[in-house]
């Protein structure tokens, strides 16, 4: 009932992730992503205590494989979950449960890796690779924005869609970018328009925070 990407700029060390599904409230409990360390993905029967702990593991410098390997040691519910893990140097790793009995696919690309579980088919994890890989000149946001409608596009997941979240940090403790769509019956189209309103300000967002004094006059 799910699907998502996470992926990294190459040019700018930025890195995030978006997501999209068909319970409420997605964006705050399945991406997760620390400023040059990596970024993360958890769904299907969500844990949201995995994010913190895989970035910890991204933190102290453990590969996305090994993460995977001994998390399948330790947590007895890994079988119900699908991960997707990418460090900052835009190697990825993914994981799908035993348990998942839906159409489901992870898939790594060039700094990305994306994950469905409960989709139309495969191809909307292909479809949303692709599409980050193609559209390599334009910001990370847009970037993730464009793979996940791509993945709609392709044919989403078998239930209405009801919330979607865009992630991206950039340097500092703070996201750069943290757009939610919470309830919505096309939270997509929604979180498009967030991120439209958003885009043109965002730089100055971070401006205001950690040098003020450079920050332009609010309009």
């Amino acid at each position: 009932m799910t699907f998502s990407i996470a992926g990294r700029c190459a040019r700018t060390g930025m890195l995030g992730a978006v997501v999209t599904t068909s319970a409420m409230a997605v964006g705050s409990r399945c991406a997760w992503a620390e400023a040059d360390i990596g970024a993360v993905l958890t769904q299907h029967r969500t844990d949201p205590r995995l994010g913190p702990l895989i970035l910890g593991d991204l933190r102290a410098g453990v590969a996305p494989a090994e993460i995977v390997k001994d998390l399948e040691l330790r947590d007895p519910h890994l079988k119900w979950r699908q991960l997707a893990i990418l460090a900052a140097d835009g190697h990825g790793g993914f994981f799908n449960g035993g348990n998942i009995t839906s159409i489901h696919k992870g898939r790594v690309g060039k700094d990305c890796v994306a994950v469905g579980n409960i989709i139309r088919s495969t191809h909307v994890v292909d479809a949303m690779v692709e599409s980050f890989e193609h559209n390599d000149k334009e910001p990370l946001a847009e970037r993730l924005m464009q793979a996940i409608e791509a993945g709609l596009a392709a044919g989403g997941e078998l239930k209405q869609l009801k919330s979607a979240g865009l992630l991206v940090v950039h340097r500092e403790s703070f996201p750069y970018v943290d757009l939610r769509v919470d309830l919505s019956p096309t939270p997509l189209t929604e979180l498009r328009f967030l991120w439209e309103l958003y885009q043109p300000a965002a730089n100055d967002y971070v401006v205001r925070a950690v040098d003020p004094d450079k920050a332009a006059p609010p309009v």
